[in-house]
């Protein structure tokens, strides 16, 4: 037993489990008990009557929802843009009001708004009639497709990496194999870019309309994903590809707002998912199909500080243990 299980092998079999764990707990916390959290509507009513609803709204126990007063024109414009998730529209001469959705932006966030509403509305003895005003794409079932490409592209970013690793070695030998395996990884990125994006377009018609934009952020999110994953394998070895599942599969999927809006998860999950590139993209890729691309600037600078990050980590971190373990290379990396 003392020959076969070494203290290496017990650290990888330990750091496996706690990958494991750490993988039921992040899933099971994150989606065990969604609950909205000040989404965002907008109010459409009279002055007086309008500040009075987003009154009501906003002392709703637990604050699902953040309303603010606009009228129609504004409230729509929200909507079409992603900046809203609803938008209550009240008749002052009747007991039936209207709410207006985005299913696009994710089915379980106007589910969630429409039954805060309508609970809303029946202690009020008032009536309401929703109406999915940016509906998802036919092909795209619970607006979720967007989710699954990301995780697609994300997985093959860091797998790519990761087989890299394993064929030659977790840490590259020199400083220009660091980088050949950088510069590998941009063919690679923009030809997964252009295969997800046919996938989920002309193939199976899922997201259509936006193949050029969807492979140019593809091929970010690839080569970010795979970037980030040799910079992880530079700094920690083989145990690199257990920081990069933890990132991206561990604390990234589960925040990314899928199966679940982010406005629906605990605190946590819903703090980290934008700053992570699984939510970044997500985001991106439902604002680029439906929302005319609004909104998205804060996410592609997280998917271009991922990138940037994983190539100068990589560089730096390989220059400086080539030079550690090669004292004989001068300054500029040449033998003396």
């Amino acid at each position: 037993m003392r020959a076969a299980v070494t203290p290496r092998m017990t650290a990888l079999i330990a750091g496996a489990l706690l990958l494991q764990l750490g993988f039921v707990l992040s899933y099971v916390g994150a989606f065990h008990h969604p609950q909205p959290h000040r989404v965002p509507i907008a109010v459409v009513a009279p002055e007086r009557t309008a500040q009075q609803v987003v009154q009501k709204i906003n002392a709703i126990p637990g604050h699902p929802l953040k309303a603010t007063a606009a009228d129609e024109r504004a409230a729509r414009a929200q909507l079409r843009e992603g900046d809203t998730s609803g938008a209550l529209i009240v008749n002052p001469q009747s007991r039936n009001d209207r709410l207006l959705v985005a299913g696009a932006g994710g089915a379980s966030t106007a589910t969630a708004v429409e039954s805060v509403i309508t609970q809303a509305e029946q202690s009020q003895k008032r009536t309401v009639s929703v109406v999915d005003a940016v509906p998802a794409q036919p092909g795209d079932a619970r607006g979720l497709s967007s989710f699954y490409l990301v995780v697609g592209w994300t997985v093959g970013g860091y797998l790519f990496a990761a087989l890299l690793g394993v064929s030659k070695g977790a840490r590259p030998a020199s400083v220009r194999r660091a980088a050949a395996r950088l510069l590998a990884a941009v063919p690679y990125a923009v030809v997964s870019g252009l295969g997800g994006a046919a996938i989920v377009g002309p193939v199976l018609g899922a997201l259509n309309d936006h193949f050029l934009a969807l492979s140019a952020l593809g091929a970010l999110v690839v080569f970010g994903a795979a970037a980030v994953t040799i910079a992880f394998q530079v700094l920690f070895g083989v145990l690199g590809i257990g920081v990069t599942v933890l990132l991206f599969v561990v604390l990234g999927n589960p925040s990314a707002g899928g199966a679940y809006g982010s406005d629906l998860l605990p605190p946590f999950w819903r703090a980290i998912g934008s700053a992570l590139p699984n939510g970044a993209a997500t985001h991106a890729v439902r604002h680029l199909v439906y929302f005319s691309g609004h909104g998205i600037t804060g996410n592609m600078a997280v998917l271009v500080a991922y990138a940037l990050g994983g190539v100068l980590t990589t560089v730096a971190a390989a220059t400086l243990m080539h030079r550690r373990l090669s004292p004989e290379l001068d300054p500029a990396g040449a033998r003396a």
